[in-house]
């Protein structure tokens, strides 16, 4: 992995062989060479870009109101802390409130150190095992059958028996190799799963702080309008009172107004339920509420948005590198099961001594010891190994199909968080454009009703579609927000190549942010 070393968290177990080479030497064999493939990464697709053609940049259009524009920077890497590029500092603590706190990653954490643990104890294989016995015990005899110490008969007496057990069993074809190479792999993909996790998890903090600044927004929107329609049911009123106005025009005003209010509650809940979740991806229970707030007014739409290359793409995207690391391991585990079909020789042997007392353990004539070896060869068990092999050979061919297929993934994510972008500073131009005709209108619209100048029916339209209008906006605005933030995600984020296990927080979430993207010249 690029950021988090696995000899880091392997420590000085670390140094065995990690690859099919010399593994051992023992009395009878010098062991080389490993069964099995040998794992080759897939090469990065042979393609420039994520869309035919050139990479246009977002273009509104000309003519019409003027709002933020954006621009792609082809070939630039996405910044660590890339949502420092909203410019809010309350979602910057926010983002290092999750990282710290959040559970998620927390477990992410700990399914590395189970994966690694167990890569360490398979490598305790390449080396002898080694074992210490002892064992007492008190036994009786008859006259028949003999005479005890010091020519007792019947006898009664204690045997002490102490001994090592040794046993080595050599990695001739290299199966254990292959079985460490297999958890290496195993806990490489937990290493993806927590830089995965992690860019989740800014990403849905993010994206929920979006959502809650534009439910803010939808909910002052809708209020304004409630304020207008006030105003015009109360010009209404004075004007039934004055004999100028019917009371069916009351009534519809009253019917619009109702319909208004209408819309706070369902705003108002959906706001209550994204603060709580915001509060649970910062790691809180729902009743420690967070401290920040958001508002679309005090998030700045980043205005350079890197597009790093597709060969960088398949390097830095959490999945894909993951999805590389399951391939690894299947090929891996072809080697073990290749292994399983061949000979197996085992070393064994065992040192100690026995007495009738523990103080004549140690004393001439009570030792033993014992040396063999034994080999082993499977010739008929049904075809088991066979079709275990041949599964491990189909399981290599399903995860090279599930790495296309993520890979295929992450070109379609990115992709469309472009084609994103380039139709949603369209839509925003025409969104502006749509609440500013309406909000004329409708003072148009105001100014005639004080007058007398104009029926209902002209006034709940003209009131409706600037509410339409205006709550639509606040959408569009949120939606290019949010889909700014999809394509950071889609990137594959900004993981920093030094970062390193233990202290990968304060990395990543270091307080010097990579510089944002400067357009080209």
């Amino acid at each position: 992995m690029r950021c988090i070393r696995r000899n880091h968290l392997q420590g000085p177990a670390s140094v065995a062989s990690k690859h099919c080479g010399v593994v051992g030497a023992t009395l009878f064999f010098i062991l080389s060479g490993c069964v099995g493939p040998n794992f080759v990464p897939p090469p990065a697709p042979a393609v420039d870009g994520y869309l035919p053609g050139k990479l246009a940049s977002p273009d509104p259009g000309k003519g019409g109101p003027s709002v933020a524009g954006q621009h792609f920077i082809t070939g630039a890497d996405v910044s660590a802390r890339w949502w420092a590029a909203f410019r809010s500092e309350p979602l910057n603590d926010l983002i290092r409130q999750a990282v710290e706190h959040n559970p998620t990653l927390q477990s992410a954490e700990a399914a590395i150190r189970v994966a690694n643990f167990n890569a360490l104890a398979q490598r305790g294989l390449w080396f002898p095992q080694v074992g210490a016995e002892y064992s007492p015990a008190l036994q009786q005899i008859s006259g028949a059958s003999g005479s005890g110490p010091d020519g007792q008969s019947p006898a009664v007496f204690a045997l002490h028996t102490a001994q090592l057990n040794i046993s080595y069993v050599p990695d001739v074809w290299g199966g254990n190799a292959r079985a460490v190479e297999n958890l290496d792999a195993v806990t490489e993909q937990s290493l993806f799963q927590l830089e995965a996790a992690y860019l989740a998890l800014t990403s849905n903090v993010v994206t929920a702080a979006i959502q809650e600044a534009s439910l803010r927004g939808q909910i002052e929107a809708t209020q304004r309008v409630i304020v207008i329609e006030r105003h015009s049911l109360d010009i209404l009123k004075r004007q039934q009172q004055a004999g100028s106005a019917a009371q069916a025009d009351v009534l519809a005003q009253e019917a619009a107004l109702a319909a208004a209010e209408e819309l706070l509650p369902p705003l108002q809940k959906q706001l209550a339920q994204q603060r709580d979740l915001l509060t649970s991806l910062a790691g809180q229970l729902s009743s420690d509420e967070i401290m920040q707030k958001f508002d679309l007014a005090h998030l700045k739409l980043p205005a350079n948005l890197p597009v790093s290359l597709p060969s960088t793409l398949v390097d830095r995207r959490p999945d894909v590198r993951a999805a590389e690391a399951n391939m690894h391991s299947a090929s891996a585990l072809i080697g073990v099961a290749i292994a399983a079909r061949l000979p197996n020789f085992t070393i064994s042997g065992n040192v100690g001594a026995t007495a009738f007392n523990i103080a004549d353990l140690f004393t001439p004539g009570t030792n033993f010891y014992f040396i063999g070896a034994a080999a082993t060869q499977p010739i008929f068990d049904g075809f088991t190994l066979y079709y275990k092999q041949k599964a491990a050979e189909a399981a290599l061919e399903q995860a090279e199909a599930q790495y296309r297929s993520t890979v295929i993934t992450a070109f379609q994510n990115v992709a469309d968080a472009l084609r994103a972008l380039q139709a949603d500073a369209r839509a925003m131009k025409a969104a502006v454009h749509a609440e500013d005709t309406a909000k004329a209108s409708l003072d148009i619209v105001q100014k005639q009703l004080q007058e007398g100048q104009v029926n209902q029916l002209q006034l709940l339209n003209a009131q409706q579609t600037y509410l339409n209008a205006v709550v639509v906006r606040v959408q569009t605005e949120a939606t290019r927000f949010a889909d700014t933030a999809a394509l950071f995600m889609a990137l594959g984020g900004g993981w920093p190549s030094t970062c390193t296990s233990p202290v990968w927080r304060d990395c990543a979430m270091g307080e010097v942010a990579t510089p944002p993207p400067q357009p080209k010249s």
